[in-house]
């Protein structure tokens, strides 16, 4: 499909942006709150944001059972509904009630469990480990919620609501940004005009800041599980056990948090060997990856209308609509993407600045920046295309591919450019680089193969 059809077919256009615009504005909002996290823990100084960004890939990694889980429930009811099977669908949603009670019960114990060594682990300096396990203590303690806003979110949206998610998003961030300015600043005066307002603050830096997420995730999560429960598409969730449909959940998902897995035990690694480089380094690697997230908006806000669009017509047998949807889908996200890094390239130091006064740190992650930048409109593809390949259940090839490009391109070269050739932080962000290029040409050689439609009857409908 060409770029000129997309702009001709109003209603593929219209479909895919009722879908897609709620889930985009969701990322945004999830992209705002951390901008704001970071930029007010940014103030605190380097050792702040050095303590935070440590353990944010460990919390990726945390996050990917249960967002694989979310996919698993997504593909099953999307293909059920597309099949116009009702019933399977509210099978299907029915399992993701377990599934956020054992999955909520195991990721607190591990993740409360290994809290105490993490910073160790990752080889963080001295003077930032206190602060940097406190805070990934705190941001796990809800892990039920944190399931329940996840997985039930993605039947949600399974179930062609997306606007929902949408709105618990927005009250879990407007709480979150809330909370933060309370609790992380002393006590202040706000001057609006003449008038001087006392306000109360915590002054509780970094814990603060973890506290407020925490609160935002039991939000989030009560809200997400009463809005699942009333979906008429959802059948009102029967936690009923189906031993069919939850092997079926658990045979999409458990690939895809075996790729997650890998891909952020990668990012643990990498970080790891970011951090031999200095607090300043960690600092400016952290903080570039929180600027970088914005331009991703587009990607990952369309990605999930690939995936519940590709489960549709896959469960349909509809091969034709299936491929046209979601090339559409990648054209509309690569242009977008593409146009949004221009400004990434032009104006790196900017985004910087917003989160840290520190020269040091504001050079370094510019640089970075305007290196990654190259790229997105590659990375914006490979969103898509791993998104179309969850709808489908082709999940276990993607997994060998973000093993080969995470281990065998990132961090093998990392490592290289760190302990044998001494380079720096611009050296192991092209070794990134390297791993997402790597990644989406297997993918996109896939895309264009057959083997992964093999399952589906083809019906060549108009």
């Amino acid at each position: 499909m060409s770029f000129l059809s997309v702009l001709q077919d109003r209603e593929l256009r219209r479909r895919i942006f009722r879908l897609a615009w709620p889930t985009v504005t969701e990322t945004a909002l999830q992209t705002l709150v951390q901008y704001v996290d970071t930029a007010q823990v940014g103030r605190l100084g380097a050792e702040a944001s050095a303590a935070v960004g440590l353990t944010a890939t460990t919390t990726w990694l945390v996050n990917a059972p249960l967002w694989a889980l979310g996919v698993g429930v997504l593909t099953c009811v999307s293909q059920a509904l597309g099949a116009e099977d009702q019933e399977r669908a509210e099978r299907a949603a029915g399992q993701s009630l377990l599934l956020v009670l054992v999955a909520g019960a195991v990721m607190t114990v591990l993740t409360l469990s290994i809290s105490p060594f993490l910073p160790v682990w990752l080889g963080a300096d001295a003077a930032i480990r206190s602060d940097a396990e406190r805070y990934f203590f705190i941001i796990c303690t809800p892990m039920l919620f944190r399931a329940s806003a996840v997985i039930f979110a993605a039947a949600l949206r399974a179930a062609g609501d997306t606007k929902t998610p949408m709105w618990i998003d927005l009250v879990m961030n407007t709480v979150n940004i809330a909370l933060n300015f309370l609790l992380i600043n002393e006590p202040q005066t706000l001057k609006l005009g003449a008038a001087e307002i006392a306000v109360w603050g915590a002054g509780l830096g970094v814990t603060g800041a973890a506290i407020a997420t925490a609160v935002s995730y039991v939000v989030g999560g009560v809200w997400m599980f009463a809005a699942a429960e009333r979906s008429p598409r959802l059948g009102g969730l029967k936690p009923v056990p189906d031993r069919e449909m939850l092997r079926r959940c658990l045979g999409i998902s458990t690939p895809i948090a075996a790729e997650h897995i890998v891909s952020m035990l990668g990012q643990v690694v990498f970080t790891a060997m970011v951090a031999k480089l200095g607090t300043i380094a960690v600092a400016a690697h952290a903080i570039a990856i929180t600027a970088e997230q914005v331009f991703y908006i587009p990607g990952y806000g369309m990605q999930t209308a690939a995936s519940t669009l590709t489960g549709r017509y896959y469960g349909a047998r509809d091969e034709r609509k299936m491929m046209d949807h979601s090339m559409a889908v990648i054209l509309i996200a690569v242009t977008l993407m593409s146009a949004l890094s221009l400004f990434l390239f032009l104006y790196p130091a900017f985004f910087m600045g917003i989160f840290t006064p520190d020269p040091a740190v504001i050079a370094l992650g510019a640089r970075v920046l305007r290196l990654v930048s190259v790229s997105e409109p590659f990375f914006a593809a490979l969103i898509i295309l791993e998104g179309v390949f969850n709808g489908a259940g082709d999940v276990r090839m993607p997994l060998l591919f973000s093993i080969f490009s995470m281990w065998g391109v990132r961090i093998f070269c990392t490592w290289l450019c760190v302990t044998r050739l001494h380079l720096g932080l611009t050296a192991v962000w092209g070794c990134m680089v390297a791993d997402n290029l790597t990644r989406f040409a297997l993918m996109a050689h896939r895309y264009r193969g057959e083997r992964w439609k093999r399952e589906m009857t083809i019906q060549n409908t108009d």
